[in-house]
């Protein structure tokens, strides 16, 4: 029987979010799963990754292929670093990515105008208190 670590949906449309199951790779992808390892919310800012890493080690152990998406979750969540470091390679394990923001955005916008303010007026607020 060949095992899979792979991705099943969750959730309405537009507002997905996938669980990260075991499965036989002839189950469909929303139907019956071996055993659960996490949850994968892309909708956060940054996603939200929560992965159990010992199921998720033993699993690797067992045999199990993850797809594309589970294997670089399981990258994130530092799962994959770890089984390959139990094989004896030398491996780093990556940082977490920094929340994206849009330039364009209006909060940001206002938040970048407000910044810049107080810097000018704890500049002016220096230098008058030099002059005297």
């Amino acid at each position: 029987m060949a095992v899979k670590i792979r991705l099943a949906q969750r959730g309405k449309k537009k507002t997905r979010t996938y669980r990260v199951v075991v499965a036989d790779a002839r189950s469909p992808r929303d139907g019956k799963f071996i055993e659960d390892l996490g949850f994968y919310n892309p909708h956060d800012n940054p996603s939200t990754v929560e992965i159990n890493v010992e199921k998720a080690v033993s699993w690797l152990d067992k045999g199990a292929q993850p797809s594309e998406r589970a294997k670089k979750l399981l990258e994130i969540s530092g799962a994959w670093a770890q089984w390959r470091s139990t094989k004896g390679e030398v491996v780093s394990i990556p940082n977490a990515p920094e929340p994206k923001i849009k330039s364009s955005s209006k909060a940001n916008n206002k938040k970048n105008e407000a910044s810049e303010q107080a810097e000018t007026e704890a500049s002016d607020s220096a230098e008058g208190s030099e002059e005297e």
